[in-house]
């Protein structure tokens, strides 16, 4: 008899452990990252290296990717691997191109492309929706239509869905982020200034800071995860980086902003034990941006 009910218990002691790919005391963690131009379009090796060294070191369950410049699925898929991931989704292998890599099967939903400007990837992976996106960096009013577009298919999501992420590089400042930026008027001159000089940059809403796309996924509700953890400005930039700095060191460039964000269904808002910007030193010069890393209790999902 106890022979016969010791592979029942080891069977129901597997299925505990190895569901979803996840130990049953382990977090999901879910980052995203602007890896800038694809690094280079394939030509910086080293700072590609560098990179797959640092994400083994952290070692994410899903990494969301923007810029994946001079990528195909193959390739993606080569790189992933050589991260621990069996399992990379590309939107295009055209431009800027957003993309994921994840440790267990992804599902693509959909391809957003019509009325985008670089287009987001709707995928599910470990029951959750993600949209990965990347918004127009040059207009506050293009990135309006673009958040309305994820918004109007979140609302279709969300009648039957209650685990869903946003995530990316956004282009777009928030609200809750605007009491640290009156410490540094330079941003709003350079911006002001960046505007009289090329006329396809509108980034500003009447001259000012403009808040209203993050303002809008804040209102549909989405929960802004690393703003719940963060309260210093310090830990929260997340671009640009110490690449463009012509003296290398640990202060922040004058024109830093944080617009790289995981916002989150308020159910898994619930369940987010850690939020953050990986902007320390290990970070400065794998790419012009920061990525953004949250954590899930993933034992309580049900």
């Amino acid at each position: 008899m106890i022979n016969k009910i010791k592979p029942f218990v080891l069977s129901i002691l597997a299925i505990g452990v190895f569901s979803n790919g996840l130990r049953s005391q382990e977090n999901l963690k879910v980052m995203s990252y602007n890896i800038w131009n694809g690094f280079d379009w394939g030509k910086d090796t080293d700072r590609k290296s560098e990179f797959i060294d640092w994400v083994n070191t952290q070692n994410p369950n899903v990494l969301a990717l923007q810029e994946l410049c001079g990528y195909t699925q193959e390739k993606l898929l080569a790189d992933a691997k050589r991260w621990g991931h069996n399992y990379a989704e590309i939107l295009k292998t055209s431009g800027y191109s957003v993309g994921i890599t994840s440790k267990e099967p992804i599902a693509v939903k959909e391809k957003i492309l019509d009325d985008m400007h670089h287009g987001a990837l709707h995928c599910k992976v470990y029951d959750i929706d993600l949209f990965i996106i990347h918004f127009s960096p040059f207009s506050h009013q293009k990135r309006r239509e673009e958040a309305k577009i994820i918004q109007d298919k979140l609302s279709e999501l969300s009648t039957r869905q209650n685990k869903y992420l946003v995530l990316g590089d956004f282009n777009a400042l928030s609200p809750f982020d605007a009491h640290l930026y009156k410490n540094n008027p330079m941003l709003l001159e350079n911006k002001r200034a960046s505007e009289i000089e090329h006329e396809h940059v509108r980034n500003l809403l009447d001259g000012e800071l403009e808040y209203g796309v993050l303002g809008s996924f804040l209102g549909y509700p989405l929960i802004d995860v690393v703003q719940r953890f963060t309260s210093s400005w310090d830990d929260r930039v997340s671009c640009p980086t110490q690449v463009f700095e012509s003296e290398k060191g640990e202060g922040r460039p004058m024109n830093s902003t944080r617009i790289d964000y995981i916002l989150s269904s308020p159910f898994l808002a619930t369940k987010c034990v850690k939020a953050l910007v990986l902007n320390k030193k290990e970070t400065f010069y794998l790419s012009d941006h920061y990525p953004v890393m949250a954590e899930f209790e993933f034992t309580s999902f049900d």
